[in-house]
């Protein structure tokens, strides 16, 4: 989760009160094991680089030093530290070439300022498109089961589609989509897909802060560099040949210049009675090459195996990856450290599996999964998911640890979207036996749940969660608490500055760790099978597989 609390100033404050056989976690080690993971030596940690070299030989080293087993691919009868990882790999190789006709007038389009067109990912050396015609489909949406769609039989073969992000329901919150709460329709990742599957020549989104639930910074960020993806049959079927998002104000200016209001359009959009709007006169163009490569990046694995049903297993997950080297910020900063993001969550993993090899055999297998390529689409969780190490219908749960909270401790805490599942009340009663209370997700409307590596396990039945540190902060209060969360969204979220703090306290992060250890273990240590609550939209995925469970 990267709703991620980063204090300019930090306060001693007492710890809440510990139940008195609380796992005990090392601040020392955690402070090490960040220190190391975001330092410039390991280059923003991007996959397919110097950095993932480093990173899995680190991970693989400390889960060996903690006593955990390696519990990877099997290689002649026995276990590796790694899984093999497939990827495509996509870089633009050049300058971008973009500009928008409007009549006579002439909108150039400068890479990373006013758009942020991702290398394409169909296998193709250079993408050209020349006056293709524009228009807008609302937030580009065909959603049959709830009587929506934004394209009403419009035919976009060849033409660049704009699209607002998010649900219809955003502005208004309420309505066919569930409100405040973002679905899978408002994700940036569903609505490249819908593209690709009506056959345009490529789609734009249109960023705004709010509802993206990040600045422009994270987008060019995140979309300027090397693209990665699982290696696919038929890429054409997931991605449009040029993806891409564009500034606020560009869109609004050009829709000006093809004689229509933005905001209005946007208006409309948010009724299913919307319909597709051409922009008479404006046609798109661009022109950039491309390089792609397939490459093996790794999940890095280790266990503790179960005493009496082995072939059980609890996991906990966590990505070891982040952006790499990429464009410079303000100050020249080109490495983007990703100390919060996640080097917590992977020192949360390692201390957790510390305890774990040093502790009772649990019954069930403990499994320690740092996973690769989260930042490009959840694909190293998307693949073990595909290719389980551990069969999936035997896997009692997930729990995610994604950017813990270096500021302290928390009254509360949280976990990515609203899910209904019996795994969510362990924690509950878990963090109410140390004093601590559930705080809903407070940014439903942000997608969390669709951005964290517990979502390829969910949506294939598997009860899983991903852990948020608390806004209740122990000094301050809730306004401390979001004020730091806005201030790293804003300051640091996928950026140079992202990087470790020795100002930093970690007796919050050790906190939210104990926790989430306990609630692993003792799932480890029973015979229980955690179900989704009922009306819980990956229930039935699980139930499919009951019978594999005694």
């Amino acid at each position: 989760m990267k709703r991620l609390l980063l204090a300019t100033v930090l306060i001693a404050a007492p710890m809440l009160a510990h139940a008195s056989d609380a796992p005990k976690i090392d601040p020392a080690k955690l402070t090490a094991h960040i220190k190391t993971l975001s330092s410039d030596a390991f280059e923003g940690r991007g996959p397919a680089t110097a950095g993932e070299t480093k990173t899995v030989a680190y991970i693989s080293e400390q889960m060996k030093a903690v006593g955990l087993e390696p519990g990877g691919d099997l290689k002649d009868g026995k276990r590796l530290w790694t899984q093999d990882v497939p990827l495509s790999k996509f870089d633009i190789d050049g300058p971008v070439t973009a500009h928008i006709m409007v009549g006579a007038d002439h909108i150039m389009l400068s890479q990373g300022e006013q758009v942020a067109i991702r290398a394409a990912m169909t296998h193709v050396n250079a993408v050209s498109i020349k006056d293709a015609p524009i228009v807008f489909a609302g937030y580009g949406v065909k959603a049959p089961e709830r009587n929506w769609d934004d394209f009403k039989g419009m035919d976009v073969k060849g033409k660049v589609v704009v699209v607002l992000i998010n649900d219809p329901d955003f502005e208004t919150g309420s309505g066919d989509f569930g409100g405040k709460a973002m679905t899978y329709y408002g994700r940036w990742t569903y609505k490249f897909e819908e593209a690709a599957r009506l056959g345009a020549a490529g789609l734009l989104i249109v960023h705004e802060t709010a509802p993206a639930s990040y600045g422009w910074a994270t987008v060019k960020n995140s979309n300027t560099n090397t693209m990665f993806d699982i290696v696919r049959k038929d890429p054409t079927k997931q991605h449009p040949p040029m993806e891409g998002w564009i500034q606020r104000d560009v869109a609004v200016d050009l829709f000006k210049k093809a004689g229509l209001d933005f905001e209005a359009l946007k208006k409309a959009a948010q009724s299913r009675d919307f319909k597709p709007v051409e922009l008479k006169g404006a046609t798109f163009s661009a022109d950039y090459k491309v390089k792609h490569e397939t490459i093996v990046s790794k999940n890095v694995v280790g266990k503790v195996t179960g005493a009496k049903r082995p072939d059980e297993t609890v996991i906990f997950s966590g990505h070891w990856d982040h952006l790499g080297v990429g464009l410079p910020d303000a100050k020249g900063d080109k490495i983007y450290n990703g100390a919060v993001d996640n080097a917590t969550g992977i020192a949360a993993m390692l201390e957790m599996g510390r305890l774990a090899a040093s502790g009772p055999k649990p019954d069930r297998s403990m499994v320690f999964l740092a996973v690769t390529a989260e930042e490009r689409g959840l694909l190293g969780s998307e693949y073990y998911a595909s290719n389980p190490l551990y069969p999936l219908a035997k896997t009692a749960g997930v729990i995610n640890t994604d950017a813990l909270d270096p500021t302290g401790p928390a009254k509360d805490f949280t976990i990515s979207g609203n899910a209904k599942l019996d795994l969510l009340d362990d924690l509950i009663a878990k963090g109410k036996a140390v004093g601590r209370t559930y705080t809903p997700d407070p940014a439903t409307e942000a997608g969390y749940f669709y951005r964290s590596d517990h979502f390829p396990f969910a949506k294939r039945g598997v009860p899983a969660i991903s852990f948020g540190s608390g806004e209740d902060l122990v000094e301050g209060g809730v306004a401390a608490g979001k004020a730091a969360s806005d201030a790293y969204r804003i300051n640091a979220y996928h950026q140079p500055a992202d990087e470790w703090n020795d100002s930093w306290r970690l007796d919050g992060m050790s906190a939210d760790i104990a926790l989430v250890y306990s609630v692993g273990r003792d799932l480890a240590g029973s015979n229980r099978w955690p179900e989704w609550g009922e009306g819980a939209e990956f229930k039935a995925a699980r139930d499919a597989t009951k019978a594999q469970r005694k």
